[in-house]
């Protein structure tokens, strides 16, 4: 146990010291920033257009009501679409710096299980992830009193925050896969072309109407079929869905773990 607490504090120094940390919530603030801006056009979207926020001939964001149930659902939606390249980027750095510092040696030379080091980057990153989402969605609340829409209540506030929390732990279960690609990939490139890539197939599968048997699908798929304004879920995911991004979840991990126990580390 002391040896996994000194790598999770060794890793949690080296995110405290880069600006990866930084750069990620500034990433993840645009999505509350922006609601909040369509809000407030949405409110007064003749004085938004005399503003010069929007053009004489945009229709999109005058249209909608300008509430918290809407505001809340931007919220989700952007995490669902944001987060997988957000999240695939936090993972990316937490494993791949080791190989893009050339630092790995000198790691793997500690007198330190390999297990409790990917272990501790793991939790590191879920740490990570969950930090920035409740950072979000304080900020959130924050935007959404500052332009002052209607239709609040701590029962939509209440089911918001557990519709984005799960959005977000759907997302971050699908991370391992990416932990596997940049260890193998040695580096950052190849895990960003991962999220990407299957980023792109999420899309596709939702489209040709397969996304509920993708697991990449189904973060989107929980957070589009959450309507916090009716208050209920379309059956268009169900507990298939649930179950292959765990097993998907799974198999990353134990890709990693096997990886990094068995893989030639000698560059």
């Amino acid at each position: 146990m002391k040896a996994f607490l000194a790598a999770l504090w060794a890793e949690a120094l080296k995110a405290r010291r880069s600006r990866v940390s930084l750069l990620t919530a500034a990433g993840f603030l645009l999505f509350p920033v922006v609601g909040g801006l369509f809000m407030l056009i949405m409110k007064n979207p003749e004085q938004a257009r005399a503003m010069g926020l929007i053009g004489a001939k945009a229709q999109l964001l005058t249209e909608g009501a300008a509430d918290w149930p809407t505001y809340f659902q931007f919220l989700s939606l952007g995490t669902a679409g944001g987060s997988a390249i957000l999240f695939a980027f936090i993972t990316a750095w937490v494993f791949g710096r080791e190989f893009s510092d050339h630092t790995v040696k000198e790691l793997l030379a500690l007198p330190t299980r390999r297990e409790i080091i990917v272990g501790a980057k793991f939790v590191l990153t879920a740490l990570w992830i969950l930090g920035l989402t409740l950072f979000i969605f304080v900020i959130g609340l924050g935007i959404g009193m500052a332009v002052g829409i209607p239709g609040w209540s701590f029962e939509l506030a209440w089911t918001s925050f557990w519709s984005l929390m799960a959005t977000a732990l759907l997302t971050a279960m699908l991370m391992p896969f990416v932990a596997w690609v940049a260890s193998v990939g040695r580096g950052y490139l190849p895990p960003l072309g991962w999220a990407f890539f299957t980023l792109a197939l999420s899309q596709i599968a939702g489209m040709m109407g397969w996304g509920d048997w993708f697991p990449w699908s189904v973060p989107g798929l929980f957070s589009l079929m959450f309507s916090v304004v009716y208050g209920q879920r379309a059956e268009q995911i169900g507990i298939h869905s649930y179950v292959l991004v765990l097993l998907t979840c799974i198999a990353g991990i134990a890709a990693t773990f096997a990886w990094w126990r068995s893989a030639d580390q000698t560059r």
